[in-house]
């Protein structure tokens, strides 16, 4: 059972402030890891903050990762690390008709650029320990495509084909590299996409291809405070579907 433990690791995790990165940060705390949390938001960091088990070796750390400049100074902020995952992200929907460079340059650089820069930085730097590991998050979305996601999965797609590279390129030392690839959870994102486009009898008629029912974020973290233990110490370079069984093909039959 050990193996399942995160004790005395450091553990950064960017997008902290709410949603998945806050119950993985949550729940590694609960596993005995020290953790960096990031976000953009301080007062939601805080509430992050103070959810987690004590440890005068947690951290917070705000910052804008969308702007290119200010990341070398957020990875020098860091310390070596056991673990990093990469929850920040945003989702918004453009159709392809109506894409303009803006809409590229806003999706890519939070959900692409900003992991890449980030990773080569903590490499460059040493601060990712040999036997580290490092937890992408995709999206279900990649194999089974929505009107208006085509930057959105696209900038993900990138992010999958990226940790398959870099697995490669660090597994010399024993790092780790897998990426975990969700369908559809109930975080802000999900509630706010309810509020905006669909009415109660929709979300219930979506909600019921899910046999497994729709996502929680602890759901997610429980996966990934896996990829960050020494019991998946024999996987990487994976991408992991989290679906609740939604590409099985289930249909609800009405009685």
């Amino acid at each position: 059972m050990q193996d399942f433990l995160l004790t005395d690791k450091t553990i950064l995790i960017t997008g902290a402030s709410s949603g998945i990165g806050k119950a993985a940060a949550i729940l590694a705390s609960q596993m005995g890891a020290h953790v960096i949390i990031h976000g953009r938001d301080l007062d939601k960091l805080q509430n992050t903050f103070s959810q987690l088990v004590p440890s005068n070796k947690h951290q917070i750390i705000q910052a804008d990762l969308s702007k290119p400049e200010v990341l070398m100074d957020f990875v020098k902020q860091c310390p070596s690390v056991d673990g990093v995952v990469h929850c920040a992200g945003i989702v918004k929907p453009v159709p392809a008709k109506f894409i303009q460079p803006k809409h590229i340059e806003e999706m890519f650089s939070i959900n692409f650029n900003a992991v890449v820069l980030i990773n080569s930085y903590l490499l460059q730097q040493k601060k990712i320990n040999n036997e580290a590991s490092i937890v992408l998050i995709s999206t279900i979305s990649t194999q089974h495509s929505y009107f208006g996601g085509a930057l959105y999965i696209s900038s993900k797609g990138a992010l999958e084909a990226y940790s398959r590279s870099l697995g490669l390129e660090v597994v010399s030392k024993k790092i780790r590299v897998n990426t975990l690839s969700p369908a559809m959870v109930r975080t802000e994102i999900y509630e706010n996409t309810l509020k905006s486009t669909l009415n109660e009898e929709h979300a219930q008629k979506y909600a019921s291809t899910y046999p497994l029912g729709i996502g929680e974020p602890t759901d997610i973290a429980n996966s990934i405070v896996f990829l960050l233990s020494n019991a998946s110490k024999w996987i990487t370079g994976t991408v992991i579907k989290m679906d609740g069984g939604l590409t099985l093909g289930y249909q609800k039959i009405e009685s």
